[in-house]
């Protein structure tokens, strides 16, 4: 018998089934831990909006149903129809807020046809409403809670999808039709009154709790937006900089290695020795050359620890997270290529931070101790995992480090605390600024120019 057959029988159909609940429970919280805090709240917004309108079947649409319906078959009926018809509308409404809301966003165009069978209902639901009145199968107070419930599911989507003026308009017009049907049927007084304000009254309430929300949510999509594009734009901006450096440097070496490698092939074909020393010189710029790129690459990669300290307070505050920096002036003690190498510590640490987990607190700490600086950035957010060990962000630093003596350890700290610790010699040496190539200096290519003229 293989070890398959332990899961057949009835035991072991229910172990695959609770087995199939824990594998979409780890899914479900997967893809939750994958979204922005934005996606989040978008999310956590569009999910209210779905189940408000069945909280509200729960409590108004129910309770008059049971409490204030006429014990007879016809009322019995036309009220059990009734709240068949808002169950439809709650249901429906699952297919049109998506849409709506992403049309509010400005994301996409919501089909006008989808709002064909919502009305559809609410035409129906007023129409059942008029004939319990007319037939007096509810009193005056189950009348206006079950006029207040009908049309929450069709406004929920619509007001997100025409202006306020004339969400209004529509709402009064509502309201309108709504009191001369039921004066149709017989209602008057405080019952009419109270049966007509009530739809409008839900249009309003609607219009007051789903609007600004959707509202401040285009804002944050908004304000994510332009720091997307702020972000595109420095990084460009950024790659012009690095791209004039690279032009700056290598500009003069390569004409020179161009007109050098040129008059050496003259000299070549005329069997000159000189032809040797041309090449030799090539290969002296060749080697500057690749030093000096060596050299804007450091440059460009360099971090100033202090500048990363408050660049990551401001991030994680901006992010919502409480974030404290202790014993800063530590980093007066510490030279170039060690500050620099712990200022990456510091960008990678924010990183993971807002990356993972969900935390609320964040502490970064820096101490002297003797000979050595300790930088400690932990906060308490810590994920089920950790940072996953397969990206290049921590190995990348723990080298860094290394070639300084230093060392970097990451890790749960226990009580859903996530801690990075760095540790660097505080007088690691900075590197050496490249010594000069004998050879002819690149600013001098004028010089080659009437050489080359004269062996052609």
């Amino acid at each position: 018998m293989g070890p398959t057959t332990l899961i057949d029988g009835g035991d072991g159909t229910e172990d695959g089934e609770r087995g199939t609940v824990i594998r979409r429970t780890k899914e479900w919280r997967r893809r939750w831990h994958g979204r922005s805090r934005l996606q989040r709240i978008d999310l956590y917004q569009r999910a209210t909006l779905e189940t408000m309108p069945w909280f509200f079947l729960l409590t108004w649409g129910i309770t008059p149903l049971l409490a204030d319906l006429r014990h007879d078959p016809l009322p019995w009926t036309l009220g059990g129809l009734f709240t068949l018809v808002c169950a439809a509308q709650c249901a429906y409404l699952h297919r049109n807020l998506r849409p709506a809301h992403r049309s509010y966003l400005g994301q996409g165009t919501f089909p006008t046809g989808r709002l064909a069978v919502p009305g559809v209902l609410l035409a129906t639901g007023l129409g059942l409403l008029v004939a319990l009145a007319a037939t007096h199968g509810i009193d005056g107070g189950g009348l206006a809670m079950f006029a207040l419930d009908l049309p929450i599911a069709f406004v929920t989507p619509y007001v997100l999808l025409v202006p306020v003026r004339t969400f209004l308009l529509h709402g009064l017009a509502y309201a309108a039709v709504g009191a001369g049907l039921f004066a149709a049927a017989g209602v008057r007084g405080g019952t009419l009154a109270g049966a007509a304000g009530a739809g409008l009254f839900s249009a309003l309430l609607m219009l007051l709790a789903v609007r600004p929300s959707a509202w401040s949510l285009s804002v944050m999509w908004q304000a994510e937006e332009a720091r997307d594009l702020q972000a595109r734009l420095a990084v460009a901006e950024e790659r012009l900089r690095f791209g004039r450096d690279m032009h700056d440097v290598l500009g003069r070496n390569l004409a020179v290695i161009a007109l050098k490698s040129e008059l050496a092939v003259e000299l070549a074909r005329r069997g000159k020795p000189s032809a040797v020393d041309q090449m030799v010189e090539v290969q002296r710029i060749a080697q500057a050359s690749q030093q000096e790129v060596r050299d804007v690459v450091r440059g460009y990669r360099e971090a100033d620890l202090r500048a990363e300290l408050h660049g990551a307070q401001a991030v994680l505050v901006a992010a919502g997270i409480d974030c404290s920096i202790e014993g800063d002036r530590a980093s007066d003690r510490l030279t170039g290529a060690a500050g620099s190498a712990l200022g990456w510590v510091v960008r990678e640490a924010t990183t993971n931070v807002l990356r993972h987990g969900d935390p609320r607190h964040c502490v970064i700490r820096l101490t002297a101790d003797g000979g050595s600086v300790r930088l400690v950035v932990e906060n308490d957010g810590a994920p089920d995992a950790g940072p996953s060990s397969g990206g290049s962000g921590l190995p990348g630093l723990r080298e860094r480090l290394a070639a300084l003596d230093g060392s970097l350890e990451a890790g749960p700290a226990g009580d859903g605390f996530f801690r990075l610790t760095a540790t660097v010699p505080a007088t690691s040496p900075a590197g050496r600024a490249p010594g000069p190539v004998p050879g002819r200096s690149p600013e001098h290519v004028e010089e080659l120019v009437p050489e080359l003229v004269e062996e052609r």
